[in-house]
């Protein structure tokens, strides 16, 4: 399949800018002149929006809605512990996320329920999962990506750290 220069498509990176929308309220938006850069085809965003993103061009607009399953995924209800209050270093806010490091060195996101005397309920699902997403996006820019860039599997952007 042949791509115009600046159509989106495999190893393609894209600055978009958008604005996230659930339930009529605006959860995330991009920075006026701050796009959020992405490498297509490499799950670096919901699947849901990197499938209609497919093939569009740079100056694009478009309003997309992305149902549970191709965005943060359906609600697990299992997905809750309690976690002991010692584990916390400072005051606890209820609905607040904090994050957890895992064996392998991963850091989990986990929200606060619920503070109860010595336990604390946290919810390790995702804020938005089980929501319908509507992203408001125009598409900026589309090139290349470098063989670094395919190599690490992410975009590289102007102020972006070395890898170590």
């Amino acid at each position: 399949m042949n791509t115009a220069p600046n159509q989106i498509a495999q190893d393609k990176v894209v600055d978009l800018e958008y604005t996230l929308t659930v339930n009529g309220e605006i959860v995330d938006q991009s920075e006026p002149g701050e796009p959020l850069t992405y490498l297509h085809g490499h799950s670096n965003i919901i699947p849901g929006l990197e499938k209609a993103l497919e093939g569009k061009a740079a100056g694009e607009r478009m309003q997309v809605t992305v149902q549970p399953e191709d965005g943060y995924g359906e609600r697990d209800e299992t997905n809750t512990e309690e976690l002991a209050r010692e584990d916390f270093e400072d005051d606890i806010e209820i609905g607040e996320t904090y994050y957890a490091q895992a064996e392998d060195g991963s850091v989990i996101p986990f929200t606060v329920m619920d503070v109860n005397g010595d336990t604390v309920k946290v919810d390790f699902n995702p804020p938005l999962a089980g929501m319908v997403l509507n992203f408001d996006v125009t598409v900026v820019d589309v090139r290349d990506a470098t063989a670094e860039e395919l190599e690490h599997g992410h975009a590289h952007t102007p102020d972006m750290h070395e890898h170590e």
